[in-house]
């Protein structure tokens, strides 16, 4: 089975977990308390798509690679990113080939990254759920040294309870990553918290945690592929908020 059977495969049993939480959610009545969400950080809160775009023609370019129009990329993006260069090539690039292809795209990438803004709503959005007393995260493959500084920077640090970006090698996914990151978060039931990101992986990591998702339009995907997680799809911030409490208190959402 090649890579890409195997990540649809992974999405399908995903699909078959959350279609079974959300038809029985906690086996009997919605937990009451807020909702947390765990927030993507690249695509989601952050509108950086063609940025990213930008940076990966740039890359394409300087290894050989045709250049790719935005519709292409979110057809054939996934996670882990070395699947998405065997889309693109027909086979897998090798450890050296993607650890060149990765230290390129993220030269041209990080120098683009201080003139990126914030998704629209979002500032607005994760003030106002601090406020009516729900709690927040954010779990991203960013760089966890890069990310902190932004966050910062755009002044919507103090929303998250815990912020954690990757700390090791990039390409992978984000599971593990989202298992450490809850476990680390006191207090925080894994049912009543929701990934909101813009990615297949979100709605896999979040499965692999026993949490929800809701995934978002407007960064690495097409609809249609984020439409196989057999998640909610939407295309506002706002709209994957109203969906995260519905999905908390154990409305079914499509």
């Amino acid at each position: 089975m090649d890579a890409g059977n195997s990540a649809e495969h992974e999405a399908e049993h995903a699909a078959e977990r959350q279609a079974a939480r959300d038809g029985h959610p906690g086996g009997g009545a919605a937990a009451v308390g807020p909702t947390h969400i765990v927030w993507d950080w690249n695509g989601t809160l952050l509108h950086d798509i063609h940025a990213v775009l930008e940076a990966t023609n740039l890359a394409f370019a300087e290894i050989g690679m045709p250049t790719i129009t935005l519709e292409r990329y979110r057809e054939l993006y996934c996670v882990p990113v070395p699947r998405f260069y065997e889309r693109l090539m027909g086979r897998l690039p090798s450890d050296e080939e993607w650890e060149a292809m990765d230290r390129i795209f993220h030269r041209h990438y990080w120098r683009q990254a201080d003139g990126v803004g914030l998704t629209e709503g979002a500032a607005e959005l994760l003030e106002a759920r601090e406020d009516a007393g729900h709690t927040q995260s954010l779990c991203s493959l960013a760089p966890h040294d890069r990310l902190v500084p932004l966050l910062r920077n755009h002044g919507i640090d103090r929303h998250f309870l815990r912020v954690d970006g990757a700390r090791g090698p990039s390409g992978g996914g984000k599971a593990a990553q989202m298992a450490r990151h809850l476990s680390a978060l006191d207090d925080v039931d894994a049912g009543r918290t929701v990934v909101i990101g813009d990615a297949v992986d979100d709605a896999l990591a979040a499965a692999h945690v026993g949490a929800r998702a809701v995934l978002y339009t407007g960064g690495s995907h097409s609809r249609r592929s984020l439409q196989e997680a057999g998640v909610p799809v939407v295309d506002t911030l706002a709209e994957a908020v109203e969906a995260a409490d519905r999905i908390a208190a154990g409305v079914r959402v499509r």
